[in-house]
């Protein structure tokens, strides 16, 4: 080891949630529309002058093309939360496009008034910051992994005092840093279809002990045979427990 090696701190992780409420921001109110629509990242990175990043969309033929025509227009912002609009310089490229998914490169420019959350982290963290995030209904998560030793209730104090109306901020937790890239090779195998029928199942108490409702319940409340739910329901907790077995056994 040199006497030029870099010492790293104890990782840590945390969660932010923006919500956003009907008619606060175009993008969001199409992921409201469409429950089957969801949009993770695979890939973030900033500096102080731009962020640019991968994104990979999901859902049906009729809410990709809602997707399409609000996410790909130049002319609005997509990641503003201070500000309703914003004269950021922004590009997209589709780099893949089937009938239910999109992957789309995305860069933009960082400036006053008109910051990516990502942006808000990176000022106060600097570096060794890692970045994903998720959109499904009327949330945007983003999970952050840090340096263990920065205060993130500065962070979290800061975004608050710049958000928008109709949009409200929680961390959802604070925790030692977890397995990351399981998560994302486990988000990526799956079709809207399972994660609309594990949502469901989640939001119902079906993973709950005792069980609030059964696969029948949850067969009536998503209107599809029952048949197609368990089997959704299996293929899904079978993807879900094989990448876990693999990472820590």
């Amino acid at each position: 080891m040199t006497g030029n090696s870099t010492t790293v701190e104890e990782m840590r992780e945390f969660e932010f949630v923006l919500q956003f409420e009907s008619g606060a921001d175009e993008l969001m109110d199409i992921f409201r529309q469409h429950e089957k629509l969801s949009l993770w990242s695979s890939a973030i990175f900033i500096n102080d002058n731009n962020m640019w990043r991968l994104d990979h969309a999901k859902g049906t033929k009729e809410a990709l093309s809602a997707f399409d025509k609000v996410f790909l227009d130049e002319t609005r912002c997509n990641e503003c939360f201070d500000v309703s609009g914003c004269a950021t310089e922004r590009a997209y490229k589709v780099l893949d496009q089937q009938e239910t998914s999109r992957t789309i490169y995305t860069l933009r420019q960082e400036i006053e008034e008109c910051y990516s959350l990502p942006h808000f982290v990176f000022d106060h963290v600097q570096k060794g910051t890692v970045f994903e995030s998720r959109r499904i209904g009327n949330e945007y998560r983003w999970r952050v992994l840090f340096p263990g030793g920065c205060p993130i209730g500065d962070v979290y104090d800061t975004m608050e005092s710049h958000l928008r109306d109709g949009v409200s901020l929680s961390v959802s937790h604070l925790t030692s840093a977890g397995n990351w890239d399981a998560t994302e090779r486990v988000a990526t195998n799956f079709s809207t279809e399972h994660w609309q029928v594990l949502k469901t199942a989640v939001d119902h108490g079906y993973y709950n002990r005792p069980r609030e409702v059964s696969v029948a319940d949850l067969a009536s409340i998503l209107d599809e045979p029952r048949s197609t739910v368990q089997y959704r329901l299996r293929t899904a907790e079978d993807r879900i427990l094989s990448q876990f077995v693999k990472q820590t056994l």
